[in-house]
């Protein structure tokens, strides 16, 4: 996926309910966090019992980070040159592999869900009037990743992906989940959600973000919102056909958000387009320019004056999407304060390609029941056991997302031992796998 978007995250205000304070500096004080397993007597041993990484601010924890503890985890990967991958989900298979990839990269990871792949989750035959299937997917799924992140032991930012103005009741749903969720809680459900206006006009992109930053902000929920259009087709959303000016955000525009969002509150990011494509093109085909990156943090910086930060980077910005990128745009893209990367294409070929080659290896063995090359009587269940391809598929998104790991910078974060190999499989029944 080429796809380049750039955020802007403000942390340095207070607000009602949530005071946000960048890393290093005096940390909010909030409800004293209760963990999944100990709110449902879940066995916690190992790597689920960390309470902070060594490597990390005393507010990342295992499990899906909000607020204060996001916040110092976001500003942590500009300071220190890494960008933390992205991936967007549609099943607990899916996010398994997500945590299983940075739980072996001692690395966090951002887990998120669109709204047509929340409506999987939840079931495609679940009718989806009003977006109920999607809100119920959505939650679904923050609950499975809050519970086997903390079990994997790494700290997840838990996000959804764009939202235009037709899908905003869909957000709407969830965040009055985590609106009731903090309350019980002290912390939102989710982590984050974007709101992707983009198509609309800027002052009304402006003035809707606002009212939704105004309501998020109280629980420690981030808002991303999005400037300039990202081309190509992903999620049933098609801009193939989008004016190539509208593919690159003016600086100026960066600015004027900048300023408007943050006479509400500081949390928020800002997407900005810088050539974005959804999908995977031959070489040649998109033009990404990194270097606008540069061009727009100077812009900022000068119009801040003396409240700019002393690196010259007020701004965290984020490939929003990045299969198929080149790693020169990528790490050119970290120099200039990328902290995020989203990868949705080529996690989705990785994990098809692990179910294709497993069929390419067994393929005499799926094709009925009974009967395979080892005899006509013999059975063929352990082979067609769901189980079997699905981890397959798992094992491949883990390679791919290694490699992602490596090109963001993003090795080696935690600062954990390496992860230990499972043990107590002693058989199908007990957890392992029959072939």
């Amino acid at each position: 996926m080429k796809c380049f978007i750039a955020y802007l995250l403000v942390a340095s205000a207070a607000v009602e309910g949530f005071i946000p304070q960048l890393a290093g500096g005096s940390k909010a004080s909030l409800t004293p966090r209760r963990s999944v397993a100990e709110e449902f007597g879940i066995p916690c041993e190992e790597d689920c019992s960390i309470v902070t990484f060594p490597n990390l601010p005393d507010t990342v924890h295992p499990g899906v980070c909000s607020g204060q503890a996001m916040i110092d985890l976001l500003e942590h990967a500009k300071q220190n040159g890494y960008a933390i991958p992205a991936v967007n989900c549609v099943s607990s298979s899916g996010i398994n592999a997500c945590l299983e990839a940075a739980r072996k990269n001692d690395a966090p990871i951002i887990i998120q869900f669109s709204s047509g792949g929340s409506q999987f989750y939840a079931g495609k035959g679940m009718d989806n009037t009003n977006y109920r299937a999607a809100i119920a997917g959505a939650v679904s799924g923050a609950f499975h990743v809050r519970t086997m992140a903390e079990q994997y032991g790494v700290p997840v930012i838990l996000h959804t992906d764009h939202c235009s103005k037709k899908l905003l009741p869909w957000v709407d749903g969830l965040i009055s989940a985590s609106e009731r969720y903090f309350k019980d809680h002290g912390e939102p459900l989710f982590s984050s959600h974007m709101i992707d206006l983009s198509e609309e006009p800027l002052e009304e992109n402006l003035a809707i973000c606002k009212d939704y930053l105004g309501r998020m902000a109280k629980i420690g929920l981030l808002l991303e919102m999005e400037l300039g259009i990202t081309g190509g087709e992903e999620d049933g959303v098609d801009n193939t056909d989008v004016p190539l000016e509208d593919l690159y955000s003016k600086p100026e525009e960066i600015y004027q958000t900048y300023e408007e969002l943050s006479s509400v509150s500081p949390m928020f990011t800002v997407a900005a387009a810088f050539g974005n494509v959804h999908g995977v093109y031959k070489p040649g085909n998109v033009k990404l320019e990194p270097e606008i990156l540069n061009r727009a943090q100077a812009y900022i910086c000068d119009k801040l004056g003396d409240a700019a930060p002393e690196n010259k980077k007020p701004v965290a910005f984020v490939f929003h999407g990045g299969s198929g990128s080149d790693v020169a745009d990528i790490q050119q893209g970290i120099d200039y304060g990328v902290i995020k990367m989203n990868i949705d294409t080529d996690t989705q070929w990785a994990y098809w390609e692990g179910i294709k080659d497993f069929e390419d290896k067994y393929h005499d063995y799926l094709q009925q029941q009974i009967g395979n090359p080892e005899g006509a009587d013999k059975p063929n269940k352990k082979y067609y056991d769901p189980r079997e391809c699905l981890r397959a598929a798992e094992v491949r998104t883990v390679e791919r997302l290694e490699q992602s790991y490596a090109d963001l910078k993003c090795v080696n974060i935690l600062g954990l031992p390496e992860m230990k190999e499972p043990t107590n499989l002693l058989g199908p029944r007990r957890g392992a796998l029959p072939v």
